[in-house]
């Protein structure tokens, strides 16, 4: 290994000390961290892919995704010290971009919504943050710094220094302050359609138990 490869891997593993607090030592990361053997993985199945290659990148991705159960396109772009999280169930898709510094939680997809040519997979910038079931769907770019919340869909572009959240995701902050919507509407305590509907049935069948229980209450 030269020694550009033993730098490249030396900051990744020292970026997995760096942010996950269970990580006790380099060996311990290299050995036993599936997103690094992902990341590893990855980039033989990218220079494959980049000299034409392409069945070959295609195995070697696929081998990666058996193993580690992350799936990376060979053709997607990844910078450097990338932080795999977990893993589990992360899909990126081919014309992907990476920025440096990222951190990605499992069930993650940076996909497409195949309705685009070409470029069809979102860019993220340095520094970025998607939370666990996040879903990143469309050729557009994720700013420096931005964060996107667990479970969120996001499918239009996210500002520098940005939070977005929600079904579709919102950004709700902006360079550390809330952000201020023309219609006052509170985006931050706003309730998510899926909890709505869910508290909307809960409440209904307490409503349903009630009635069962007036009517036996008349029947006894």
């Amino acid at each position: 290994m030269d020694n550009k490869r033993q730098t490249r891997l030396g900051e990744l593993l020292s970026a997995y000390q760096r942010r996950d607090p269970a990580a006790r030592s380099k060996l311990e990361i290299f050995l036993l961290y599936p997103g690094v053997h992902a990341v590893i993985y990855h980039r033989i199945a990218h220079w494959l892919y980049c000299h034409g290659r392409l069945f070959l990148a295609r195995a070697v991705s696929q081998w990666s995704r058996f193993w580690t159960g992350i799936e990376i396109h060979p053709g997607a772009v990844i910078g450097r010290r990338l932080v795999i999280d977990h893993g589990s169930g992360i899909v990126i898709g081919e014309t992907t971009e990476i920025g440096d510094d990222c951190l990605i939680y499992q069930g993650v997809t940076l996909g497409g919504t195949g309705k685009d040519q070409g470029k069809r997979h979102p860019t993220l910038g340095n520094n970025v943050l998607v939370g666990s079931g996040a879903r990143v769907l469309g050729p557009f770019k994720v700013g420096d710094n931005a964060r996107i919340a667990a479970g969120a869909v996001v499918l239009k572009e996210v500002p520098s220094d940005a939070t977005a959240v929600g079904v579709p995701a919102e950004v709700i902050r902006l360079h550390g302050k809330k952000v201020n919507y023309a219609d006052d509407v509170d985006q931050i305590h706003m309730e998510d359609p899926i909890q709505a509907q869910i508290s909307a049935l809960s409440k209904q069948v307490e409503e349903l138990e009630q009635e069962l229980r007036n009517l036996k209450g008349r029947t006894a």
